[in-house]
C-alpha cells in the first residue's frame, strides 16, 4: 500500500483473531481503521490458527463466565450476518477427583449465574460415558453451554466483515517501527502511516515491539500438546454420539483438554497468571496493549476486541480491567519507562 497520507482513527497490529475482532468493532463503529499483518494470510504462525477451539461458561474466576455471557452472543451475531456456522454446541464435560478445589469452584460460578449444568457422580460419569475409562474415582461437571468454535473459519469471515465494513486488512507487511506521538507515526516493510491510536495485538511477537517504548511484559512460552487418538469403533467419540469437549483439572501442571472426534485444533505466550493484558501503554495512552490470551483467549475475543476498541477511543471500558491492568506486575513501574 505503501505511505498513506491517510490519518487513520486506529491501526491494529496482528491479524490473530484478537486483533480482527478489535478492527471488527471500530469498523462496524464507523471508525478508519487499519489492521496490519506480517505475515500473508491465512498463515499458522501464531496462535489463532486450527480448526477449532474449546468454547465455554465454565470458569473458576467470576469476570471470565460474565465476559463469556456476552462473547456468546456476539459469536452468534456475527454468525447471522456472515450466514456462516462458527459454533457448533457439545457440551462440556470438566473431569477432577470430588475434592478438587478448582471444580467446587467452577460449579459454584456456574450457580451462581444460572448456567445449566450437572454434576455427576463417579458412578453416573461411568454410567453416561462408558467408553472413557476411569481410573481413580474421577466425579466430572458437565457445562451444558459448552462447545466447539471453528477457528480458520472465524478469521476468514471476520477478515471478510471488516472489508465489508470499511476496513482495511493488509498483510504481508511487517511493523519496523512504533513512533510515539499525537498521531502515532507506524513504519512498515513498505511504508508508513499514521494514526490517532494503535492497539498492538501480535501475539508471541509483542514485546518485540514494546520493547522500543520502554516496556517489556513478563510474557512467558506456553506449549501445548496436540494428540490424536484412532477410534477403535468409528464416530464412537463423535458429536453425534453425543460425546463432549473435555477438560481434565487433576493433572497437573496443566489441564488436559480434548475434543470430539473429528474436531481438533491447530507459539503461544500466556502471562504468570493466566490472566490477559488489556491496558494503555503507561507513557502513551494512545498505545493499547492487547497480550496474554493463549490457552483460553479465543472463545473471549469478542468482547477482549470490544474493550480494546474502547480503550482505543478513550470510551468508559464495559467491564472492570483491575484483572488486566499492566501495574499488577512489580517491576514494571516508571523505571522500565
Amino acid at each position: 500500500m505503501g505511505t498513506q497520507k491517510v490519518l487513520w482513527d486506529a491501526i491494529v497490529m496482528g491479524a490473530g483473531i484478537q486483533g480482527c475482532f478489535t478492527a471488527y468493532h471500530l469498523a462496524k463503529h464507523g471508525k478508519r481503521v487499519l489492521l496490519l499483518e506480517q505475515f500473508f494470510l491465512p498463515h499458522s504462525r501464531g496462535s489463532s490458527h486450527g480448526q477449532s477451539r474449546i468454547i465455554r461458561k465454565a470458569y473458576a474466576e467470576d469476570f471470565y463466565t460474565k465476559m463469556m455471557d456476552e462473547s456468546y452472543r456476539i459469536w452468534a451475531q456475527l454468525e447471522q450476518e456472515t450466514g456462516t456456522q462458527l459454533h457448533r454446541q457439545t457440551q462440556l464435560l470438566l473431569l477432577a477427583l470430588k475434592e478438587n478445589p478448582e471444580l467446587k469452584t467452577i460449579q459454584a460460578t456456574l450457580s451462581r449465574h444460572g448456567i445449566e449444568h450437572e454434576y455427576l457422580s463417579s458412578g453416573e460419569l461411568k454410567q453416561r460415558f462408558p467408553n472413557i475409562q476411569f481410573t481413580r474415582g474421577e466425579v466430572g461437571l458437565l457445562d451444558k453451554s459448552g462447545g466447539v468454535l471453528y477457528a480458520d473459519k472465524a478469521l476468514r469471515v471476520l477478515q471478510e466483515a471488516i472489508r465489508h465494513l470499511g476496513g482495511t486488512v493488509q498483510d504481508g507487511e511487517k511493523v519496523m517501527e512504533i513512533r510515539p506521538g499525537q498521531p502515532v507515526t507506524v513504519k512498515t516493510t513498505s511504508g508508513s502511516y499514521q494514526a490517532k491510536s494503535v492497539i498492538i495485538t501480535a501475539g508471541p511477537w509483542t514485546n518485540q515491539l514494546l520493547r522500543h517504548l520502554g516496556i517489556e511484559l513478563p510474557l512467558q512460552t506456553l506449549r501445548i500438546n496436540v494428540c490424536y487418538w484412532r477410534e477403535k469403533v468409528p464416530g464412537s467419540y463423535s458429536v453425534s454420539k453425543a460425546f463432549p469437549c473435555f477438560l481434565s483439572l487433576d493433572l497437573a501442571p496443566h489441564h488436559i483438554y480434548g475434543l470430539p472426534a473429528g474436531e481438533y485444533p491447530g507459539l503461544m505466550k500466556n502471562t504468570p497468571d493466566k490472566n490477559f493484558i488489556l491496558d494503555r501503554h503507561p507513557k502513551y495512552d494512545n498505545i493499547v496493549i492487547g497480550a496474554g490470551f493463549s490457552g483460553h483467549g479465543f472463545k473471549l475475543s469478542p468482547v477482549v476486541g470490544k474493550i480494546l476498541y474502547e480503550l482505543s477511543m478513550k470510551l468508559t471500558p464495559s467491564y472492570d480491567l483491575t484483572p488486566f491492568r499492566i501495574s499488577r506486575f512489580s517491576g514494571l513501574g516508571k523505571a522500565h519507562l
